[in-house]
């Protein structure tokens, strides 16, 4: 509903329900609250918490350095923009300069731009340095955010503050939110969805389609895809979570009893973004840094082996892992310009992967995700899943780029080229970052050991 642009309705909510019941009308379902300190103003930016997890709770679009004030003296920033709505019982505004900005030195992200552009935002709020000031937001599906602020004396500000922690629950400087129907969270709701899979015992291996149909199958990797079929969800190959929010991982065991993983977990399998590999194409790639198939398939190319920080060159690829812009000893990204990268002896960047996409990525897909042991036999192939589930939540890219430079995890990839010498070669590609089950938690600040039954 539009508003005369000259003109704001200043008329306070009632209650943060009715506030939430608000953001609800315009596509709200997560909620979350900050009392704003002196220093979160117009001016100063608002500060979102230390490391970069508030990545996953703000949505955004790709991350890019600015690097517009270079000329001025100044460093770039990477950034990130937001779509920002101010909302109030007239409607809601958009701010177009909204944006996130990282700050890799500290580390820390803030947002800013809240008042650029839009004549109907809460100006005399925002640009206060009033104590007891608070911020609301409300989280859409397709990524808009959007705000309510209110001053120390709103009643918003006062219950808010009167609230006790067992009526909230912290994300990072941010506190959620729920309205009273929605009472059972994303994590309840998972945990019922699993626990009705975990019941049925044995599942046929099988796929849901894009079409929502689901079909038998039969490759050994079918742990994954039974799981998800079974969840509803459909391989799409998108960067966002998989159910309600969760990342979902499963992983094989030889028993129920002690729950040992066959094999490390693989945490995602993002394509590199720079190097040979995106300058001149895979079947290049392959045909200079790969190696015949060592179980004698006629033509055809692999690129495999374990890649660690720390390691030599891999012999039969000439390639080592290296991080550059991190710095190991502090753990801070010195530059947000560097890369996770496959080095030649000579220096040339084989393959590498920009911070910034895979910042991006972990941040979307593991802010929250459970870990799911399962079972497997044949024939008819089918899988089990264990009542054993590991919840993970409240992640940071510095986490992980802490575990690639101290060799927790290695890059272990499954690339290959079939018909290599045919005009027309068949290329499969698989970059895997991989981590041992038992190293899992060392990446998450929240972890717990659910039993279903």
């Amino acid at each position: 509903m539009a508003q005369d642009e000259n003109t704001r309705t200043e008329t306070s909510m009632e209650s943060i329900n009715s506030l939430l019941q608000l953001m609800e009308s315009h596509g709200a379902i997560r909620f979350y609250a900050k009392k704003l300190a002196p220093n979160d103003n117009s001016k100063n930016q608002f500060y979102l918490g230390g490391g970069f997890s508030a990545l996953h709770t703000i949505p955004h679009g790709s991350l890019y350095v600015d690097d517009s004030n270079i000329a001025k003296g100044k460093t770039s920033r990477t950034k990130a923009d937001v779509t920002f709505y101010w909302v109030d019982q007239n409607g809601r505004y958009l701010a177009p300069n909204a944006q996130l900005i990282l700050y890799p030195e500290y580390p820390e992200v803030r947002m800013s731009g809240l008042l650029k552009g839009c004549r109907h935002a809460p100006s005399n709020v925002i640009a206060s340095r009033d104590e007891g000031r608070t911020l609301f937001l409300g989280i859409t599906p397709n990524g808009d955010v959007l705000g309510y602020a209110a001053t120390p004396d709103d009643p918003l500000s006062k219950e808010l503050y009167a609230l006790t922690s067992n009526n909230i629950n912290v994300s990072s400087v941010l506190i959620e939110l729920f309205t009273p129907d929605k009472k059972q969270n994303t994590r309840v709701l998972l945990l019922e969805a699993l626990k009705e899979i975990c019941e049925k015992n044995w599942i046929a291996s099988q796929k849901l389609g894009k079409d929502g149909v689901i079909t038998p199958y039969s490759a050994r990797n079918g742990g994954g895809y039974t799981l998800e079929a079974e969840l509803g969800i459909s391989p799409n190959g998108n960067s966002e979570p998989d159910y309600l929010g969760w990342e979902i991982k499963q992983y094989g065991v030889n028993d129920f009893r002690s729950f040992k993983p066959k094999s490390p977990v693989t945490l995602m399998t993002p394509e590199p973004t720079g190097g040979f590999y995106c300058d001149n194409g895979v079947p290049d790639f392959l045909r200079r840094f790969g190696y015949p198939d060592k179980s004698g398939k006629v033509d055809r190319i692999n690129f495999g082996g374990i890649y660690t920080i720390g390691r030599t060159y891999h012999a039969d690829t000439g390639l080592r892992l290296i991080l550059d812009g991190y710095d190991q000893q502090s753990g801070k990204i010195t530059d947000m310009a560097g890369c996770i990268g496959l080095e030649t002896q000579a220096g040339e960047i084989a393959a590498s992967w920009s911070f910034n996409g895979m910042l991006d990525h972990w941040n979307r897909k593991h802010a929250q995700a459970a870990y799911i042991p399962s079972l497997f036999r044949t024939p008819p192939p089918e899988y089990a899943f264990g009542c054993q589930v590991l919840l993970c939540e409240e992640t940071d890219f510095l986490l992980f780029l802490k575990a690639i430079a101290n060799g927790t995890i290695s890059y272990d990839p499954a690339i290959k080229m079939e018909k290599a010498s045919s005009p027309k070669p068949v290329t499969k590609r698989r970059s895997q970052f991989r981590i041992k089950h038992d190293n899992l938690i060392n990446l998450y600040y929240k972890h717990e050991t659910v039993d279903l039954k």
